[in-house]
C-alpha cells in the first residue's frame, strides 16, 4: 500500500500527524464532491490526514476500505489516509490528536453519539471543528495548471478506472450498443430552432462602447427537446416526438428536419404562440451573445388534454417516455402529473430533465421517475440549499422525488451516477468529462440525456449506458451546435480509449 504518492496508515501510525486536520468518511467512489471536500481542508491547514471507515456496515459502499483509500492516495491531496479499525472517530481522535476536524456538512446537525462527543470534547480543548463541502464552483481552472494533452490523458485514466470499478468491458459496451436499437420511445417538451449566425468582428463603435460585428453566414440547428429525439433516432431507436409549435416557418422547419432525423413528429399548433427562436452570435469558436424569440405562458387545458390523449395511444407500443423541459410553457403541471400517473400504472420507464439556465424550473416537479439529470445549479435551486456537499445534496434530491436513478451534471468535472434500483444495493459512480476544451457545450446534456433513455429501455445495466453516455456527450460538444449522433461514433470512441 505504501506504493501510492500519499501514504496509507494503520491507526497506530498515525499520531505523528498530530498538528493535522483531521477528516473524515466513507468516500465510497471518489467524485467531484469528495474533492471539494479535501482541498478545502487542506486550505485551511497544509497538513491533511484522512481517515477512511471500516468496510460496509450498510447497503450503500460497494468498495472496500482499501480500494477507498487508494482512490483517496491517487488524489495526492492529503498528507496520509489512514484505515479505522472499528469506525469510532471519538478513539482515533484521541489518538491522533489533531489540531481541526473537518466533517461534512451532513454532520452539522448529526444525532450520532460518537460524533456529537467527539465535537464536544475538542470543543472543550478549544480546538477548531469545520463543517464543510468545499468550495462550489459551476466552472472548471484546470487548464490553468495542466497541458490539454496531459488533461485528456488523465480524464481518459479516469474512465477506465471507473468502467474497471463496475467491471465493464469493451465488450459489454458494445454489447449495450447494440441493444439500443430495439426501442421505441416517446419525447416531449420543447421544439426549439437554434441558429448560430457566424460573424466577423469590426471592433468598437465610435458612438457608443458596443461591439461591431458583420454577419456571414447562418445556420439552423434543431434544438430544445426535438434534438433528443434526433439523438435517439440517429443511435438507431424508434421516436415519437410530441410538441407545440406557431402557425410560422420555424415551426414548419423543425417538422420538416425531424422527418429528415427519421422522428415521427406530432406537433400541435399554437397560434397565439411562435415557435421557440434562438440566434446565437459567434465570432470564430466565441459566442457574443443571444437572442431569443418566445412566449413562456402554459399552454391552454384543450392542449394538454389534446397531448396526454395522444401519449396514452402512443404509449402502448413504447419501451419509455422521455420528457424534456425548457421550461417555455410546455410541460404544465397537470400533463406531467397525467403522464406521470399513466406511465407508473402502465409500468412504462420515466425519464426527465430540466434545463433552467435563463428561466424558472423545480427539477422535484419529475417524481416517480425511472431517471432525473439535474446539473448541480438546479438541484440546489431545488432544494434551496447552497452549503450542502455534492453526496447530501443527491440523497435529499433522490428521496424528495422518490426516482430510481439520478445523473447529477457537473459540466467540465463530468457527471455522477446515483443508482437505487429495486432488489440492487445503491451504486454510485462519477464520469469525467472527456472533452477538456470543448467547442459548444449546449448538446451534452441532450445527447447525455438520450443515450441513457434509450439504453435503460433496452434492458442495458445503468454504468454500462453511462459509460456511453460519456463517451457521447464528448463527441457533442466538440462541434459548433447540436448534432444528432450515430451509436457507431459512440462505440468507436469507447473503443479507442481501451486501446490507448
Amino acid at each position: 500500500m505504501s506504493s501510492f504518492i500519499t501514504p496509507i496508515i494503520q491507526i497506530n501510525e498515525a499520531c505523528k500527524y498530530n498538528n493535522c486536520i483531521l477528516g473524515y468518511g466513507h468516500f465510497n467512489s471518489i467524485h467531484t464532491g469528495h474533492i471539494r471536500y479535501l482541498k478545502r481542508a487542506k486550505d485551511i491547514n497544509n497538513i491533511l490526514l484522512v481517515a477512511v471507515l471500516k468496510d460496509p456496515q450498510f447497503q450503500g459502499v460497494i468498495f472496500t476500505q482499501e480500494e477507498r483509500a487508494e482512490s483517496i492516495a491517487q488524489l495526492g491531496i492529503a498528507n496520509a489516509i489512514v484505515l479505522l479499525p472499528d469506525n469510532n472517530l471519538e478513539k482515533a481522535v484521541n489518538i491522533i490528536n489533531p489540531r481541526e476536524l473537518i466533517l461534512g456538512k451532513e454532520y452539522e446537525n448529526s444525532n450520532i453519539n460518537n460524533i456529537n462527543t467527539t465535537v464536544k470534547n475538542l470543543k472543550a480543548k478549544n480546538k477548531a471543528i469545520y463543517f464543510h463541502a468545499g468550495e462550489i464552483n459551476y466552472a472548471n481552472t484546470e487548464l490553468l495548471t495542466i497541458s490539454e494533452d496531459n488533461l485528456k490523458k488523465e480524464r481518459e485514466k479516469e474512465f477506465l478506472k471507473a468502467l474497471k470499478r463496475q467491471n465493464i468491458s469493451c465488450e459489454n459496451l458494445i454489447e449495450t450498443s447494440k441493444r439500443i436499437k430495439n426501442t421505441k420511445l416517446i419525447v416531449i417538451g420543447d421544439s426549439i430552432v437554434d441558429q448560430y449566425a457566424s460573424c466577423e468582428a469590426l471592433g468598437m463603435s465610435a458612438e457608443a462602447p458596443v461591439i461591431v460585428v458583420k454577419e456571414l453566414e447562418q445556420k439552423n440547428f434543431v434544438g430544445g427537446a426535438a434534438i433528443v429525439a434526433s439523438h435517439i433516432t440517429r443511435l438507431g431507436s424508434e421516436c415519437e416526438f410530441i410538441s407545440v409549435i406557431g402557425s410560422d416557418e420555424p415551426g414548419k422547419w423543425i417538422h420538416k428536419e425531424l422527418k429528415k432525423n427519421s422522428v415521427k413528429p406530432n406537433l400541435f399548433i399554437d397560434k397565439n404562440r411562435p415557435t421557440t427562436f434562438k440566434k446565437r452570435y459567434i465570432v470564430e469558436n466565441q459566442k457574443l451573445f443571444r437572442v431569443s424569440r418566445l412566449e413562456d405562458h402554459m399552454i391552454d387545458k384543450e392542449t394538454t388534454k389534446k397531448i396526454l390523449d395522444y401519449v396514452y395511444k402512443a404509449s402502448l407500443n413504447a419501451n419509455g417516455i422521455v420528457i424534456s423541459d425548457f421550461v417555455y410553457g410546455i410541460i404544465t403541471g397537470e400533463l406531467l402529473k397525467g403522464i406521470t400517473k399513466f406511465a407508473n400504472e402502465s409500468g412504462i420507464k420515466l425519464y426527465g430533465d430540466l434545463q433552467c439556465s435563463s428561466q424558472i424550473g423545480d427539477i422535484s416537479r419529475m417524481e416517480d421517475f425511472t431517471l432525473i439529470c439535474p446539473n448541480e445549479r438546479e438541484a440546489r435551486i431545488s432544494i434551496q440549499n447552497k452549503d450542502i456537499g455534492l453526496e447530501e445534496l443527491c440523497r435529499i434530491l433522490i428521496s424528495k422525488t422518490k426516482c430510481e436513478n439520478l445523473i447529477m451534471k457537473l459540466g467540465a468535472n463530468g457527471f455522477i451516477v446515483y443508482s437505487h434500483q429495486k432488489g440492487e444495493s445503491p451504486r454510485v459512480q462519477a464520469f469525467p468529462a472527456l472533452s477538456v476544451n470543448p467547442v459548444d457545450v449546449s448538446g451534452a446534456g441532450d445527447t447525455l440525456l438520450s443515450i441513457m433513455a434509450a439504453g435503460l429501455s433496452s434492458g442495458s445495466k445503468i454504468m454500462d449506458v453511462a459509460a456511453l453516455a460519456c463517451c457521447g456527450s464528448a463527441i457533442a460538444v466538440d462541434t459548433m451546435g447540436n448534432n444528432p449522433i450515430e451509436i457507431e461514433k459512440i462505440i468507436d470512441k469507447a473503443i479507442k480509449i481501451f486501446n490507448k
